[in-house]
């Protein structure tokens, strides 16, 4: 009898340090959550050519800096500035060129961007017509979809076009449809080519409406093309906080850099249900041929003028701004 009153005390001693045990564990782990600090991020598109921003993310490197990373997905380079500006989120990620409309617009509390991710614009041209080799003097008296006008999609087919002395007065150029709107009004029958980033690109290859025929990217210049920005008072108050935003897109830059396609592939495959891990990897191995992505976040200020120059190019801007009003590195 006292063998089993022994045996049923030593069960309970056990239940109880076992309860106290997971009972500690979550209350740390509570703690922990309490410690990080929530970024609201609004993302242009989202896209594969984004990939080391969900590296970053899926691996954990947000939270070991102490961030909590809520994406908002507001298509549109224009919307996303207008979010960051009304406090509707942090930080804004897209082209570097909202930014400096923005602060060419007068606006005091402007936008300073304090880290970038791509260096080119991750675009393909794609065709309805696939049964033959394409030029780009096929453009020619046929209609484009390129988005919105004065955006860095647009900005950067009209350069590619140029660098190749493709005369644009003879493509019937569509900026009317919203970025968001682009494969669906293509795939609905408007216009013989549109530009669109992956992978909605590869998707609507498989719809069999039309094929990938060129590359923007691989005509058009280095250019902060997607980049991470933030209200000039926000910045100043949380600099040591974007500082550790920054580090984790390091490290996810990094993480591309130094692994197969595959690998990347198999990280980021939770940010893209509806996508193959095949087309994942193929996307992720064009965009790695054509050198997309920085080395770090690190924007130089050769690259911003490179920028600049196609806005005044195309009449978007009066003059040139300060690359140090405008760019403020938090890596380096």
């Amino acid at each position: 009898m006292k063998k089993i009153i022994t045996f049923i005390i030593c069960l309970v001693i056990i239940g109880v340090g076992i309860f106290i045990y997971f009972s500690n564990d979550k209350k740390e782990n509570k703690e922990t959550e309490k410690e990080l600090t929530t970024i609201k991020l609004a993302e242009v598109t989202h896209s594969v050519f984004y990939a080391p921003l969900y590296v970053a993310i899926e691996n954990g490197y947000f939270k070991d800096e102490g961030i909590d990373l809520e994406v908002i997905l507001t298509p549109g380079a224009d919307k996303v500035s207008a979010a960051v500006l009304s406090n509707s989120v942090d930080v804004g990620f897209a082209g570097t060129e909202s930014a400096i409309y923005v602060y060419a617009g007068g606006e005091d509390d402007y936008l300073v961007t304090f880290a970038g991710l791509t260096k080119r614009d991750g675009q393909f041209i794609l065709s309805r017509d696939c049964d033959k080799d394409f030029k780009l003097e096929d453009l020619y008296g046929k209609e484009i979809l390129v988005g919105r006008e004065g955006g860095m999609p647009a900005i950067n087919f009209l350069n590619a076009m140029e660098n190749s002395n493709i005369d644009i007065n003879k493509i019937k150029i569509n900026y009317a449809v919203d970025f968001a709107a682009l494969s669906g009004t293509f795939i609905g029958g408007v216009g013989e080519y549109v530009n669109l980033f992956e992978p909605t690109a590869t998707s609507v290859v498989e719809t069999g409406v039309g094929c990938i025929v060129e590359s923007i990217g691989k005509l058009s210049g280095e250019v902060p093309y997607t980049a991470f920005y933030a209200r000039k008072s926000y910045l100043n108050k949380n600099k040591e906080l974007l500082k550790g935003f920054s580090r984790a897109i390091n490290k996810g830059l990094e993480y591309i850099k130094n692994n197969d396609s595959s690998k990347v592939a198999s990280v980021i495959l939770p940010q893209f249900p509806d996508t193959s891990l095949k087309n994942i990897e193929t996307i992720i191995d064009n965009y790695k041929k054509y050198d997309s992505w920085l080395e770090s976040p690190f924007i130089t200020e050769k690259s911003f003028n490179n920028l600049q120059d196609l806005l005044l190019k195309n009449n978007l801007i009066k003059e040139k701004v300060s690359y140090n009003n405008l760019i403020n590195n938090l890596y380096e």
